[in-house]
């Protein structure tokens, strides 16, 4: 079979695809032919060597996986030959065929489109759980939502609109702020210019935001906390913007205001099954048409350097997905 393979960390140079012999399943797992593997930024920080996770080298990336089972292990049961299913693993998914333990799949439904499944499955789930787990979002709150032409942030605009909460998005280009008034948005500002806290006070009731999602960092880290109305929320989803900020921590004291993490990898070990039926509840929606399907930016096995490089391009507009076939 196919697959990318690394040999260091550090350049996207040292990954290629290359033939490797096709793995076989043991006691408890399956293999699954990859039909579409999502990758976010953490993937292409990875490859350089700039992520705080380093596996073992030879590694292969991307771990957003949807594909067709289609060999099973021994002592495997409720999964069958044919299904289709979707697991988010450290890696593995840049490549024809993967091999996963049985218990870290879900089937979905095969109307269900796999590079729509895979561009969901961590960026949806991740804006649910910190909007309505960590954030306790309600339809009384304003909330701002930082890079919101982004997975997580696409996924938070729509969420947090049908919740019936007043949404600002913040995103840095014209077509991104676009993109997020055409998901529900009240307003898009952007959060480039020096005087966007001024655009934020007049768009947002009262001139506070009582909850801010927040999977970008740098910059626009402190002014977007000085905004939050007492005892407001700040949910910390990633640093996007390269840097890890700081706060004065007198300000969540003045503003009587929370920092909270959102680590979606809590949410699945420790409530796996709820985890599964907001997965599966999340599907329903995009398939009915509650919630839009994620923008995908298509590419083949063969275009995986450039696939990795998308994946920390500011200019890109949707998720990245690879496609073997």
């Amino acid at each position: 079979m196919r697959a990318c393979i690394g040999t260091s960390y550090g350049s996207i140079e040292s990954f290629s695809v290359v033939d490797i012999p096709l793995p076989r399943p043991r006691a408890g797992q399956l293999r699954i032919q990859i039909e579409a593997t999502a990758l976010g930024f953490v993937d292409g920080l990875m490859v350089r060597g700039k992520y705080q996770i380093q596996p073992p080298l030879p590694y292969t990336p991307g771990g957003e996986i949807v594909g067709i089972v289609d060999a099973v292990g021994p002592d495997v049961k409720g999964i069958g030959l044919g299904e289709r299913v979707v697991t988010w693993q450290l890696g593995g998914g840049l490549a024809e065929y993967a091999v996963i333990d049985a218990q870290d799949v879900d089937s979905i439904e095969e109307d269900v489109a796999p590079q729509i499944a895979a561009a969901m499955l961590v960026d949806y789930q991740t804006s649910y759980y910190a909007l309505f787990e960590r954030g306790r979002l309600t339809a009384a709150d304003s909330v701002l939502v930082i890079g919101a032409a982004g997975g997580v942030g696409a996924a938070a605009v729509q969420m947090a609109v049908q919740t019936g909460a007043h949404v600002i998005a913040a995103a840095s280009t014209e077509d991104k702020r676009r993109m997020a008034l055409e998901l529900g948005a009240c307003t898009a500002i952007d959060y480039r210019k020096p005087d966007w806290r001024d655009a934020l006070r007049a768009a947002a009731p009262g001139g506070t935001i009582d909850v801010v999602l927040d999977p970008v960092g740098g910059d626009t880290f402190e002014p977007a906390f000085r905004s939050l109305a007492k005892e407001g929320r700040y949910l910390v989803v990633g640093f996007a913007g390269g840097r890890i900020p700081a706060l004065p921590a007198n300000l969540a004291l003045l503003k009587s205001a929370s920092l909270i993490g959102v680590d979606i990898r809590h949410f699945l070990g420790k409530q796996p099954e709820r985890a599964r039926r907001v997965r599966a509840s999340l599907f329903r929606q995009v398939k009915t048409g509650l919630l839009k399907p994620p923008v995908i930016v298509p590419f083949t096995l063969d275009q995986t350097r450039e696939a990795l490089e998308a994946t920390i391009s500011r200019e890109r507009r949707g998720k990245v997905v690879v496609m073997p076939g």
